[in-house]
């Protein structure tokens, strides 16, 4: 946040904190029993290459909490190196090779970790769906139950479940580590399946080189079809996979991937984690989407949902054997209605790891975003809460047992792909999350920017154009902490959410039902397609590491999300993408997607986090600024053009590189592509001079 940047205002800078405020293969013998991490502090391991800097040495605001910040650390390094014992975290997270149903060449193991079980049988269609003594489990002293079974006992397909008894009860239960799960379209019960083809998939593609500058486009595959459906894994490969190559994106985040029972919860209610949602279709049809992606040279993130699990219990681990807290702590979360794991357990730390690592090396999945970052690192969840000082961080509040399995997460990952990429969905500003874990940090590539979307919201709501506060909106677009990269956005799937807005419907509203014909001159949805361009270009131009945007808001798409419920009669009409209005060539959403494409061209070639020469004239309602070899103008008054306007930049000579005042983005081509721009002394620095329309933006590049 205390970067080295010099803003520049014709009036006083807004009043901003340094903080964030919130809105509201074979199977592979490695030792993976949980149970025995109690004694591995005998014979300690784990170490870790560090830096000589510390937090404190990146941030100078941190000194004064010094010592909270050691004694965390030393609580975090003795946790992991109790845990991990000998083992690197690589090594530690590979209970997916010793948990669940494996085949071997001559047989069938299974294994599963369920102390407080007193019996367990593996019951399903090869047993009739009847308790079998051939199936039942044999439990060990440790609280793991297995079965070894000849390798005629099963087949690729069959469905199957555990029947668990325990103290005063009994139940029918799905395996934790179970890895497809599929549900009955009549009864709604969920099964596990027999997941073992005869022929595995074959991986054609290479994993795409890890971007310098992530372009993130969010997507969701079962919202993903223009028709009222859910839309498959290989649907999703086919019809939007080249549109996000086409829209000049390089990373592509996926939501809902893990099986989640209810469709409606955006993915955010998992139940079996190791398993990709069946709904979309198979573990090969998944597979076949990130190959064919990393053969477009796209890189495929996905949502991980660590911070917390459904309430589900047949179907998930909600009270697996008769112990709800077997997993979790023993309160839900207050406002989400789900469980919250239990961080201090090893066993959880071990199941939660091995889930990192199951995704990267069974669907060569390129990194994650981590949902939900700050309920996990405070036991309040932040909720209610801004963070106006820097002792918010360094409060009895902090869970230091999740700051353990955050540090754990980003080691594994980047130990078994080192060019993985994660990031941190966190909005309070927590100091140590983009640090390095050899300088003391949780080791995240990226934060999501969770204030811009934020503020753009509160200024389209609360203020007419000409009020715009340009100073607090650059300031907020432009700041991170000095230590780590940000992902810009303007808008992502939360503002598309039912009972919310997007951009484009809040600039627009009504008017697009009627005037987003090409020749229809409607003054409204002109002042709403120069606005959407000029907001998209700032955030992007401002970006602190990498930008992203939700499915279809790169063309404005229309109206809202909302996933079939009661509520709606169980509606589709809002859950699918419109990609007929951006197709047609007939509609304005063309030029706002053109426009987009035309963008990422530019922002792709900005490495740099750090932007300079910014300055905001309020009153001229003008932004402006240098990122890497690159001069962004942007002018949003509503009404006044300038002649001859002298922008700092840096000494040499520019030509335009991108202008939204294009006609092809629906503009007045008023800007000469074929200008060239020089600079000249001014004042100590330099300054070149250009034709800024009103609510027009410009991009030059620097050519030497």
């Amino acid at each position: 946040m205390h970067d080295r940047r010099t803003l520049l205002y014709d009036k006083s800078p807004p009043n901003c904190s340094p903080i964030y405020s919130p809105h509201h293969k074979s199977m592979c013998m490695v030792c993976c029993n949980v149970t025995n991490f109690k004694h591995n502090h005998h014979s300690v391991m784990y170490t870790r290459n560090m830096s000589n800097k510390t937090l404190v040495d990146l941030d100078q605001w941190l000194a004064p909490h010094k010592s909270t910040i050691q004694a965390r650390e030393k609580y975090i390094s003795s946790k992991l190196k109790m845990v991990l014992g000998d083992k690197t975290p690589a090594e530690f997270a590979m209970g997916f090779l010793h948990f669940g149903l494996h085949k071997t060449d001559t047989s069938w193991t299974f294994r599963e970790w369920a102390p407080n079980a007193t019996q367990m049988f593996l019951v399903g269609d090869f047993s009739d769906w009847k308790e079998r003594e051939e199936f039942s489990l044999s439990r060990n002293k440790n609280g793991e139950w297995s079965i070894n079974l000849p390798e005629n006992s099963l087949r690729h397909g069959q469905k199957y479940k555990l029947r668990v008894y325990w103290s005063g009860g009994d139940g029918w239960r799905l395996p934790s580590y179970a890895n497809y799960v599929v549900q009955d379209e009549n009864s709604v019960d969920f099964s596990a399946v027999v997941w073992s083809p005869k022929t595995p998939y074959d991986w054609q593609y290479k994993t795409p080189p890890k971007p310098k500058v992530p372009l993130i486009y969010e997507a969701h595959v079962g919202m993903s079809s223009q028709e009222e459906k859910v839309a498959s894994f290989n649907e999703f490969t086919a019809d939007v996979l080249p549109r996000i190559k086409e829209s000049g994106y390089n990373t592509i985040q996926l939501m809902a991937i893990a099986e989640h029972p209810y469709y409606g919860s955006f993915g955010y209610h998992v139940s079996n984690f190791f398993a990709v949602s069946s709904r979309f279709g198979t573990p090969d049809d998944f597979k076949k989407l990130v190959d064919t992606a990393h053969g477009m040279g796209l890189r495929v993130i996905i949502d991980l949902v660590h911070a917390h699990a459904a309430k589900n219990e047949v179907e998930g681990l909600g009270n697996f054997a008769g112990d709800p807290t077997q997993y979790f702590k023993p309160t839900n979360h207050p406002e989400w209605d789900s469980r919250l794991f239990d961080y201090g357990k090893p066993e959880v730390l071990h199941f939660l790891a091995s889930n990192c690592r199951w995704w990267l090396d069974e669907y060569h999945i390129d990194g994650f975003r981590f949902d939900g970052v700050t309920s996990m690192i405070y036991h309040d969840h932040g909720l209610g809460k801004s963070f106006t000082s820097y002792d918010d961080y360094f409060r009895d509040n902090v869970d230091k047992d999740a700051l353990t399995y955050l540090r754990l997460a980003n080691e594994t990952i980047h130990t078994v792909r080192p060019d993985a990429t994660t990031i941190a969905e966190e909005m309070s500003g927590f100091p140590e999350l983009g640090a390095s874990t050899k300088d003391g940090g949780l080791g995240f590539d990226y934060r999501l920017q969770m204030g811009a979307p934020d503020l753009w919201i509160k200024t389209l709501k609360e203020k007419n154009d000409e009020d715009w506060d340009l100073g607090q909106l650059a300031y907020t677009l432009s700041s991170h902490r000095p230590e780590e990269k940000v992902i810009n956005y303007a808008e992502s799937h939360d503002q598309a959410l039912v009972g919310d807005k997007t951009l484009i419907f809040r600039l627009i509203d009504k008017n697009m039902y009627w005037h987003m014909d090409k020749i229809d001159p409607d003054l409204t949805v002109e002042r709403g397609v120069a606005l959407h361009k000029l907001i998209r270009l700032m955030t992007a131009g401002l970006h602190g590491g990498g930008y992203l945007n939700f499915m279809g808001n790169e063309f404005g798409h229309p109206e809202w999300i909302d996933f079939p419920r009661e509520g709606n009669n169980w509606s589709f009409k809002h859950a699918r993408r419109q990609w007929n209005l951006r197709d047609n060539g007939f509609l304005k959403y063309q030029w706002l997607g053109d426009f987009d494409a035309a963008l990422m061209k530019i922002i792709r070639q900005i490495d740099n986090p750090n932007v300079h020469h910014l300055t905001v004239r309020q009153s001229d309602h003008t932004v402006s600024f240098m990122h890497g070899d690159f001069l962004f103008v942007i002018n949003f008054s509503p009404d006044k053009s300038h002649s001859d306007y002298a922008v700092p930049a840096e000494a040499g000579s520019y030509k335009l590189a991108l202008s939204s005042d294009d006609k092809n983005f629906g503009g007045q081509e008023r800007i000469d592509h074929n200008s060239r721009f020089f600079t000249s002394p001014a004042d100590g620095s330099h300054n070149l001079k250009v034709y800024l329309p009103a609510r027009t933006g410009i991009v030059l590049q620097k050519v030497d």
